[in-house]
C-alpha cells in the first residue's frame, strides 16, 4: 500500500483529504478538530516514509485559495468593524496578540526552540492556518535550495503540536475564568437582547390617526424616532399605492410596514393605532410580491440606495435574505451574489424587475472564473514585490499575504466597472474548504517525517509548554482586560477572544456555553483583524528569533 502512494500523489491527497474530514466532525467532550484534522492524517502518512509528499504545488495553490477567498468574504465586514465599538474591540486584539507574540519569542529564547518551530507554535496555538501559510512563504524567500524542505517542515512541526493546544486551550480557559467570575450568561442574555432583533422582524398594519408635522414624510418619521421602519404599501380611501422615503402620510391612511416590534411599536404611538391583527389587503391584480435571487452585474454590487428604484419600476424591496439571515433593507447596503430579495410591484412592472436582478439559481451558484482568476492573479504579482524595512533588509508578501490584501480589497469594493468580484455565498464556502483541504494535507504529508523525527529526539516537550502557555496567558489575558476591565458582558468578552483566536471550535463550544447567539457579534468584529494581525505578527517572531 505504501508502495502505491509512493507512486501516486493524488490517491495520498485524496485519501489524507477523504479520512481527515469526517474525524474533524467527531466530538470528543464536545470539543471537535474541524478541518484541521486532515492535516494531522496527513502527517500520520508523512510518518510511514520520507517520501510520502504530495507535490509542493498542492499547499502552495491551496493556500493561495484560501487566504484569497477569506479576504473576499472578510473584506466589507474588515472595514465595517472599526465603526461604533469596532475600534476598542480590535485594539484589544492588537494588544493581546503582539503581547501574544513577545511571550512566544521570550519561550522561544527561554528553551532553545528552533525560529521556525517557535513560528508554528504561534501559528498552532492560535489556531492561525493563513499566519502559518505566511510562514511557510517567508521562508521559501530565503531558504537554500538544499536546506528548503527542512526548513518548511519546522512551522508544520511547531503548528502540529500546538494545535489541539490551541483548540483545547481556549475552551478550558473560558471554562476556567466563567467558573472562577460566576458569570451568569442567562442573566447577561436578558440585558443585551435587543428587541429590534434583526432575525425577528414583523409585517403588520399602522392606521395613521395623526400627523404632526402636518408635512411629514416616511424619512422624517424614521430619523426623527431614530427608527428604520419599511413603509411597503399604503391605502389612502380606495386608492393603494407605494411608499418611498418622500411619501407624505396623511391622518386615515393604512400604512403595512416591516421592522423590529420595538421599533414598529415606537412608530406606531406616534402615528395612532397598530393592527397586529389585521393586515392590509392586497390587490392582486395589480400588485405582487416576489422573492428574487440577486444574480445580475448591474445589481451585484450597488448599495439599494444606488438603484433609485423609485425612478425606474417603482418598486420596493421589504426584506433581504443572505444566508440563514435576514435584514430590513437600508440604502447603505450592498447587494451581494446571491441575496434573494422580497420585492414589492405592479404587476406589469414584476417581470422586468426581475430581469433586472437576474433571479437566476445557477449563476448565484457559479463562479465567474475570469474575475477570480484574474484577482489572485494580481494577488501573486503583489506577494512578488518586495517592501524595505526601515533600517534596511525587505520582505514578500508571497503568495498568502499578496493574495490575502487583494481580496480584503476587492471584497471590499465588490465591483469595478462591471466587473463583480465578490463570490456567490455557497461558492465562496466550497472554494475556502478546498483551498484549506489542500494546503493542509499538503503541508502535513511533506512534514510527518520531521515531526516523528522532532518528537523521537526528545523535543516535544518543550513546544508543548510554550503551546500551552501562548494559548492559556493568550486568552485569559484577552478576557480579563474584556471582561474586567473594560466591563464588557462575558457572553461578548469570550466571542472577542475566539475572534482573536480565530477559532471555529472555540466558537462553537461559547454557543453552547452561553445558549445564544450574541458571541456571534465580537467573533466577527475582531476575526478579520486577528487573521490579518497574526499574518504580520509570525513574520515579526521569525525576524525577533533570527529565522529571517
Amino acid at each position: 500500500m505504501i508502495k502505491i502512494l509512493l507512486e501516486n500523489p493524488l490517491m495520498l491527497l485524496l485519501m489524507v483529504a477523504a479520512l481527515g474530514y469526517p474525524l474533524g466532525k467527531i466530538k470528543v467532550y464536545g470539543i471537535t478538530l474541524g478541518v484541521g484534522a486532515v492535516l494531522f492524517v496527513g502527517l500520520a502518512f508523512g510518518m510511514l516514509h520520507p517520501d510520502m509528499k504530495a507535490p509542493a504545488i498542492v499547499y502552495i495553490m491551496g493556500q493561495a485559495l484560501f487566504v484569497y477567498t477569506v479576504g473576499l468574504s472578510a473584506g466589507p465586514s474588515f472595514i465595517s468593524t472599526f465603526r461604533r465599538n469596532g475600534v476598542m474591540n480590535n485594539g484589544l486584539a492588537g494588544v493581546v496578540l503582539c503581547a501574544s507574540a513577545a511571550l512566544c519569542v521570550a519561550l522561544q529564547k527561554y528553551f532553545a526552540i528552533k525560529p521556525g518551530i517557535a513560528a508554528g507554535i504561534f501559528c498552532g496555538s492560535m489556531t492561525a492556518s493563513p499566519a502559518l501559510g505566511g510562514a511557510l512563504e517567508s521562508i521559501r524567500q530565503i531558504a537554500p535550495p538544499d536546506m528548503l524542505e527542512a526548513m518548511l517542515a519546522e512551522p508544520v512541526v511547531g503548528f502540529s503540536v500546538a494545535y489541539p493546544i490551541g483548540v483545547i486551550g481556549l475552551m478550558l480557559t473560558i471554562n476556567v475564568c466563567q467558573k472562577i467570575w460566576k458569570v451568569d450568561y442567562q442573566a447577561e442574555f436578558k440585558v443585551l437582547r435587543k428587541p429590534e432583533d434583526r432575525n425577528s422582524l414583523v409585517h403588520c398594519t399602522i392606521k395613521v390617526q395623526k400627523v404632526d408635522p402636518p408635512d411629514l414624510t416616511v424619512q422624517a418619521l424614521n430619523e426623527s424616532n431614530n427608527c428604520e421602519i419599511i413603509f411597503s404599501r399604503i391605502k389612502r380611501g380606495e386608492e393603494f399605492f407605494f411608499a418611498g422615503p418622500a411619501t407624505v402620510l396623511q391622518a386615515g391612511d393604512l400604512a403595512m410596514v416591516a421592522g423590529a416590534p420595538h421599533e414598529i411599536e415606537k412608530i406606531a404611538t406616534v402615528l395612532g393605532e397598530r393592527r397586529s391583527k389585521e393586515r392590509l389587503g392586497l390587490d392582486r391584480t395589480e400588485y405582487e410580491y416576489r422573492r428574487i435571487f440577486v444574480s445580475s452585474p448591474q445589481a451585484i454590487g450597488r448599495t439599494i440606495g444606488e438603484l433609485h428604484q423609485d425612478q425606474r419600476f417603482g418598486e420596493v424591496i421589504t426584506l433581504v435574505r443572505r444566508g440563514d439571515n435576514e435584514f430590513l433593507p437600508e440604502a447603505e447596503m450592498v447587494l451581494e451574489l446571491g441575496d434573494v430579495v422580497r420585492v414589492l410591484a405592479h404587476k406589469t412592472c414584476m417581470d422586468d424587475v426581475t430581469a433586472f436582478f437576474g433571479n437566476s439559481y445557477r449563476r448565484v451558484s457559479e463562479v465567474d472564473v475570469m474575475t477570480f482568476s484574474l484577482g489572485l492573479v494580481i494577488g501573486l504579482v503583489l506577494g512578488l514585490i518586495p517592501f524595505p524595512f526601515p533600517g534596511g533588509g525587505s520582505m514578500q508578501l508571497g503568495f498568502a499575504g499578496g493574495p490575502l490584501i487583494v481580496g480584503i480589497l476587492l471584497g471590499t469594493f465588490g465591483r469595478t466597472g462591471k466587473m463583480v468580484w465578490s463570490l456567490p455565498y455557497s461558492a465562496s464556502m466550497v472554494l475556502k474548504q478546498v483551498g484549506l483541504v489542500l494546503f493542509l494535507a499538503g503541508i502535513g504529508t511533506r512534514s510527518g517525517y520531521s515531526l516523528l523525527t522532532t518528537l523521537s529526539h526528545g523535543g516535544g516537550g518543550s513546544i508543548f509548554i510554550t503551546g500551552v502557555l501562548v494559548t492559556s496567558v493568550t486568552a485569559f489575558l484577552g478576557l480579563f482586560i474584556a471582561h474586567k476591565i473594560l466591563k464588557l458582558p462575558m457572553t461578548l468578552a469570550v466571542g472577542i477572544v475566539a475572534g482573536m483566536h480565530t477559532s471555529t471550535p472555540g466558537l462553537g463550544y461559547i454557543k453552547e456555553q452561553t445558549g445564544n447567539d450574541l458571541s456571534d457579534q465580537g467573533y466577527a468584529c475582531v476575526f478579520p483583524f486577528a487573521t490579518i494581525g497574526k499574518i504580520i505578527l509570525v513574520h515579526i517572531i521569525m525576524v525577533s528569533t533570527g529565522q529571517l
